[in-house]
């Protein structure tokens, strides 16, 4: 097994048990390939749910450019609701896990193809 296969597998699980949802793992897959090389990172590849810089950032660059959504406050409410859906006290909260949630949140998984 890859080390992104081992990746999306421990998303799969954090999905399932700490947000308690079935993941579709091929929006999952295409999601963390979509994240790059950021998820070999330990820093890169998590999202600091506390750090505004961090949400903005998110925001931007996912929401604003990857998905397309124009800018609103929805965009930072939605940010919002999938940290807390993951967890606030939950320190790892993977990029890929909550890209994945923004992208089923805004039903915007046609982005993926």
């Amino acid at each position: 097994m890859s080390k992104r296969d081992e990746l999306i597998e421990k998303y799969a699980d954090d999905l399932r048990n700490k947000c308690k949802m079935e993941p579709d793992m091929d929006l999952l897959t295409k999601v963390t390939i979509g994240c790059g090389p950021a998820i070999y990172n330990s820093d890169s590849s998590t999202v600091a749910g506390s750090d505004p810089s961090e949400l903005e950032t998110v925001k931007k660059n996912y929401l604003m450019k990857k998905l397309g959504l124009a800018d609103s406050p929805a965009l930072m409410e939605a940010i919002h609701a999938v940290i807390n859906t993951y967890g606030q006290s939950e320190r790892s909260k993977y990029r890929a896990v909550i890209y994945y949630m923004l992208a089923k949140h805004f039903n915007k998984e046609s982005v993926y193809g």
